[in-house]
């Protein structure tokens, strides 16, 4: 399917601390799985769904990942940022500031592993759902350190994010956006209002009325360890099995 009218951005300026202190002595994105760095295989799976480029916002501490994404052979040009950011938030608000003609992009963090055909449907739905102004990727498998949790009506619009689950919560956030207009403004709004996380900005999105609804994945794997890549191949080997 070819994605009209939408960008593809990643975060990819964390630090990757916990990574290294497990002896991964690159920065976070270019973590292997099966052979493939974290990054690689996003653009890999971006480019399969049309993108025309990939804008990646990296920090200024990372020039093994620079050097890999300015000489790499993708199928798409990269469009990168280098900047040292607060929060993913920041990130995020920097790539909108720096591309103020964007009416609909999709974001994801470096560190998120899914399936690409549940991408795909993920991506027509959004298409198919012009009233969201912004749509979540969500999952009932929780594997992070510190999940944010989504509580949806029945027909998966979005009624609050919550640090901890209540009873009627059945999903997890799964670290990947798609964002309309209304919403990439409420970001800048949002930072300019001191927040500086990307679940506060989320709970700005409801403060602001505007229409968030989500979208379920089967498993959406974060990578903060190195045991994690384990947990993500073996769920990458199964999609093939």
């Amino acid at each position: 399917m070819q994605i009209e009218e939408m960008e593809f951005a990643i975060i990819a300026a964390g630090e990757g601390s916990r990574l290294r202190k497990e002896g991964f002595n690159l920065p976070k994105p270019l973590l292997p799985l099966h052979g493939v760095p974290l990054i690689e295989r996003l653009i890999r799976v971006f480019a399969a769904e049309g993108a025309q480029q990939v804008h990646v916002i990296i920090n200024r501490q990372s020039p093994e990942l620079k050097l890999f994404l300015e000489t790499g052979a993708f199928e798409v040009p990269i469009v990168l940022i280098e900047e040292d950011t607060a929060s993913s938030l920041h990130s995020f608000a920097l790539l909108v500031e720096n591309n103020p003609n964007w009416s609909s992009c999709c974001l994801t963090t470096t560190d998120t592993v899914f399936r690409p055909h549940e991408f795909h449907a993920y991506l027509e739905a959004f298409q198919q759902q012009q009233d969201a102004d912004a749509f979540m990727a969500v999952t009932p498998f929780i594997d992070d350190e510190s999940p944010l949790y989504v509580h949806t009506d029945q027909k998966l619009r979005i009624e609050a994010f919550l640090d901890k689950a209540s009873e009627d919560t059945k999903y997890v956030s799964g670290g990947i956006y798609c964002f309309r207009q209304p919403a990439m403004d409420c970001a800048l709004r949002s930072v300019a209002a001191g927040n500086s996380r990307m679940r506060n900005f989320q709970r700005a999105l409801l403060e602001s009325n505007l229409r968030v609804n989500a979208f379920v994945f089967e498993k959406v794997v974060d990578i903060d360890h190195l045991k994690d890549r384990i947990v993500a191949e073996q769920f990458l080997s199964e999609e093939v099995s």
